[in-house]
């Protein structure tokens, strides 16, 4: 979930109405979600990102994302439970992606320029962590 992006204004939608005021409403960003261990993390990597062209938003979560359980819907989760500093890099899925574990999930719903951007944003990311 990292590829989807849709430059038109309303096609970002948020877990919980506490956020709609903070971030865009524009569904052409990556967002970095994180516990609070990975603050310093999460600046760099939106910094990154940005410096590689791609917009990029950050989320730091508290209580192991546990007041907001769609923070913790992939792989990091388990890491936050165990007291691990861990982020999830997403294109916020079906926040933004009608396609999302749909039949019409294919490879031309994606933006692959978008995509490309992503995996540049994380490459310079990971090497100044």
């Amino acid at each position: 979930m990292l590829g989807y992006c849709d430059r038109n204004p309303g096609t970002q939608s948020y877990p919980a109405a506490v956020l709609k005021p903070f971030y865009p409403n524009t569904g052409d960003f990556i967002a970095l979600i994180g516990n609070l261990k990975t603050l310093r993390d999460l600046f760099r990597l939106r910094n990154s990102f940005r410096k590689s062209g791609t917009k990029s938003e950050f989320l730091p979560v508290p209580n192991k994302g546990k007041m907001a359980s769609d923070t913790r819907r992939s792989d990091h989760a388990p890491f936050w439970d165990a007291g691990y500093p861990a982020i999830m890099v997403t294109d916020t899925s079906f926040l933004r992606n009608p396609h999302y574990h749909k039949p019409s999930d294919k490879i031309d719903s994606l933006d692959l320029d978008f995509l490309t951007g992503v995996c540049r944003g994380l490459e310079e990311g990971i090497r100044r962590l």
